[in-house]
């Protein structure tokens, strides 16, 4: 299907922002907006969000995708993904005002873009968000970091060969290794006991009750080479909610094996176009398309 993009600007607590707005010809009732990440702008990093952009237009939904304050063409401080409340809502509400015939809306982001979107949604109970497409959502705290390690890097290290002969010819440095074992095991103990005791709200908490909560489709998909998915995962794991939520019928879980942290290969990048445009196909039944007038 042909699409056009547009460049626009709108207003975020005293900045203007810019997006960019892919719309088809013939727009379906269920658009997607990209939040970005940082430090990221709305190209993202080897053209991911501007490709995926483009793919969804041509599959007949209208996609935004914008600089959050401080990043890109936006104007204003840079901030990070625990206070961009406010320009997601203002994306939203351009992204409406642009494309009128949306219904629905569908918040994507990878890493702390994810989170940010988790977030937004814990802090607004926005209606109108049709769904969520988390990408290897950052969870990093002191004790998910250690737990990941201890689990999988060390766990892994025991099934390399170079490493027992490394061991037997000597080369290993045995206390190194079991001191670093160590520190893990108790920084994960200790870490853990701080986040329960903390006065404040993580936004660990924060996000996982989100991703309880969310009463939408939501569909997840998560790298098998990345510690950051790894750390979601252990994250989810110590949560009940959260451990209950990546169970439940609404959530689609995809992992894709050997993918890094960004997808950063083109057959990598099609598999996350492919697997999010066949979320959107089931997930979001009510979705045709609008004649133009």
């Amino acid at each position: 299907m042909s699409y056009s993009e547009q460049a626009i600007v709108f207003p975020c607590a005293g900045e203007t922002l810019l997006g960019i707005v892919a719309v088809p010809d013939a727009p379906a009732t269920v658009g997607v907006l990209i939040v970005v990440g940082g430090p990221q702008y709305r190209a993202g990093s080897h053209r991911q969000f501007l490709l995926l952009a483009r793919a969804l237009a041509a599959a007949g939904h209208a996609a935004m995708r914008f600089d959050t304050r401080g990043m890109g063409d936006s104007g204003g401080e840079k901030r990070d993904f625990e206070t961009i409340d406010a320009d997601i809502a203002a994306a939203l509400a351009a992204f409406r005002q642009q494309c009128p015939q949306l219904e629905r809306i569908v918040l994507w982001g990878l890493c702390d873009a994810a989170t940010a979107a988790l977030l937004y949604w814990d802090g607004s109970r926005d209606a109108a968000l049709g769904g969520l497409v988390l990408l290897n959502p950052w969870a990093r705290s002191e004790a998910t970091l250690a737990r990941t390690h201890i689990k999988h890097y060390y766990v892994q290290r025991l099934l390399q060969g170079e490493f027992w002969q490394k061991l037997f010819s000597g080369r290993l440095g045995i206390g190194r290794a079991l001191r670093g074992l160590a520190d893990n095991w108790l920084r994960a103990r200790q870490a853990g006991a701080a986040e329960i005791s903390a006065a404040a709200e993580p936004f660990q908490k924060r996000m996982l009750r989100a991703l309880a909560d969310f009463p939408g489709p939501t569909l997840l998909l998560l790298s098998g080479d990345d510690y950051t998915a790894k750390e979601f995962l252990e994250a989810c794991r110590a949560d009940a909610h959260a451990a209950r939520a990546l169970t439940r019928p609404d959530l689609t879980r995809l992992d894709v094996p050997g993918a890094d942290h960004t997808f950063s290969s083109r057959a990598l990048r099609q598999t996350v176009e492919a697997a999010t445009l066949d979320w959107l196909r089931r997930a979001l039944p009510i979705n045709s398309a609008i004649k133009p007038p």
